[in-house]
C-alpha cells in the first residue's frame, strides 16, 4: 500500500486546511486510516482515525475542529482542519493499518504551518 499525502501549507490562526491522503489500493480494503502529526522536538501523535470506513476517533485537541472522512471512489482519506491554532503546526502523516495479518503503512508527511 502506498500513501500520498498533500494539502499542507501556511495558514493564519483561525483558518482552515484540508489534507488529502491518496491510497494505491481501495480504501475499503484498509481497516483503519489515520492522521498523525509530529511537531519539532515532539513525538509523533495520533490526531484522528476512521475505522472500517465509519467509526471516527479524535484526540481531544482535534475534537470539534477536525473531521476525518474517506472517499471510496477516489481511494482518498481527508482531514478537514478548521479553527487552526499555532500549536497545530506540524508535519502531518497518514497511516493505513490492515489487521490480518497486522501491517502498517505510512505516507510521506505534509507540513502544516499555522501563524499567529
Amino acid at each position: 500500500v502506498q500513501l500520498q499525502a498533500s494539502g499542507g501549507g501556511l495558514v493564519q490562526a483561525g483558518g482552515s486546511l484540508r489534507l488529502s491522503c491518496a491510497a494505491s489500493v481501495s480504501i475499503s480494503s484498509i481497516n483503519s486510516l489515520a492522521w498523525y502529526r509530529q511537531a519539532p522536538g515532539n513525538q509523533r501523535e495520533l490526531v484522528a482515525t476512521i475505522t472500517n470506513g465509519a467509526a471516527t476517533n479524535y484526540q481531544p485537541s482535534a475534537k470539534g475542529r477536525f473531521t476525518i472522512s474517506g472517499d471510496n471512489a477516489r481511494n482518498t482519506v481527508y482531514l478537514q482542519m478548521n479553527s487552526l491554532k499555532p500549536e497545530d503546526t506540524a508535519v502531518y502523516y497518514c497511516n493505513a493499518k490492515i489487521w490480518r495479518p497486522l501491517r502498517h503503512y505510512w505516507g510521506k508527511g505534509t507540513l502544516v504551518t499555522v501563524s499567529s
